[in-house]
C-alpha cells in the first residue's frame, strides 16, 4: 500500500512538471510571435564618413532620410577626409564616402574600397576673421602683415586649397606674398571646422575656410572678408558607396537623394554650389 501511494506522488509529479514545462513553452513561443524575442527588427544604420565641412547639411540630410524610411538610423563620422580615407583603409565600417576633395576619393578607388564614385557638389573659400576683428584684417593682403592666421594642415584639402589660392596672389600682391602669409600661420588644423573654432573663440586673427562654413554655429562670432575672386578656389566633392557594405542598397537610396533635387536644396540651403558640367 505505502509503495502504491509513493508511486502515485512520483507519477503526478512527473505530470505537474511535464504540464509547467510546456507552459513555458508556450509562453515563449507566443512572446516570439509578438516580437519580443524575434531576430532583427526592421530597418537598420547607415554609417557615412563625410568631410567635417558637410556637418550641418548631412545631418539635415540624414534625418529627412530617417524620416522617410522608419527604423533607418544614418549615423555620421565627420572629420578630414585624409583621416576618414585612411580609416576607410584600415578596415573601420563605412557605408558610404563623402569627400572634400578628388585625391583621397580616387585613392580608394585605385585600391578598389569604393565603388564609382559621383561628384555632388561644390566649395569655394572665403577669409574669416572675430567679430571685433582685433587685427584690422580689411582684405586679403592684410593676410601678409597683420594679425595670427590659422590654416588647416596642407594634407587637409581645405589646407591644399588654401595655399593654392594664396600663390595665386603672388600675381595680384607680389611675388613674395604667400611666402609673408605662411610666417603669419601659427596653427595647422586637421580639419576645417577647428579653423573656425579658433578664429571664432580669438585664438588666431584670421583663418580660411570653406564659405559654408560661416553658417556653423559660431556664426555670431565671426565675420567674412571675401576672398578675390581671380584666386578662389573652388572644390568639388565625390561621393561613393563604400564596397563590402553590408547596407549596400540603403547606402544607394542615400546617395540618390543627395545628388536628387531634394538632398540639393538642402546642401544649396547651407551655401554649398550645384557641379558644373565637366568640373
Amino acid at each position: 500500500m505505502l509503495k502504491l501511494r509513493r508511486s502515485i506522488i512520483l507519477l503526478a509529479t512527473i505530470i505537474i512538471a511535464a504540464l509547467v514545462l510546456a507552459g513555458c513553452r508556450q509562453a515563449g513561443s507566443s512572446q516570439n510571435q509578438a516580437g519580443g524575442q524575434q531576430g532583427p527588427q526592421p530597418g537598420g544604420q547607415l554609417v557615412v564618413f563625410a568631410a567635417a565641412s558637410l556637418t550641418d547639411a548631412f545631418s539635415e540630410i540624414g534625418r529627412a532620410f530617417e524620416q522617410a524610411h522608419p527604423g533607418v538610423t544614418v549615423k555620421f563620422n565627420f572629420g578630414g577626409s585624409q583621416q576618414l580615407r585612411t580609416q576607410i583603409e584600415q578596415g573601420m565600417t563605412a557605408d558610404i564616402f563623402a569627400s572634400a576633395d578628388q585625391k583621397y576619393m580616387q585613392e580608394l578607388v585605385a585600391k578598389g574600397l569604393v565603388e564609382q564614385p559621383v561628384d555632388f557638389t561644390a566649395n569655394t573659400l572665403t577669409i574669416i576673421v572675430p567679430k571685433n576683428n582685433p587685427a584690422g584684417i580689411k582684405s586679403a593682403a592684410d593676410l601678409a602683415t597683420k594679425g595670427k592666421l590659422d590654416l588647416a594642415a596642407p594634407d587637409v584639402p581645405i589646407g591644399k586649397y588654401s595655399r593654392q589660392a594664396l600663390q595665386k596672389l603672388d600675381s595680384l600682391y607680389g611675388s613674395g606674398y604667400s611666402q609673408q602669409v605662411e610666417k603669419r600661420v601659427v596653427s595647422e588644423e586637421t580639419t576645417v571646422r577647428q579653423v573656425v573654432a579658433k578664429v571664432a573663440l580669438g585664438e588666431a586673427d584670421a583663418g580660411i575656410v570653406y564659405v559654408t562654413d560661416i553658417n556653423s554655429s559660431y556664426r555670431d562670432k565671426l565675420a567674412t572678408i571675401p576672398f578675390p575672386q581671380e584666386a578662389n578656389v573652388q572644390a568639388t566633392y565625390p561621393i561613393a558607396v563604400v564596397k563590402g557594405s553590408k547596407q549596400a542598397a540603403l547606402a544607394r537610396e542615400l546617395v540618390n537623394l543627395i545628388t536628387g533635387p531634394g538632398g540639393q536644396k538642402i546642401l544649396t540651403k547651407y551655401g554649398f554650389l550645384p557641379v558644373t558640367k565637366g568640373s
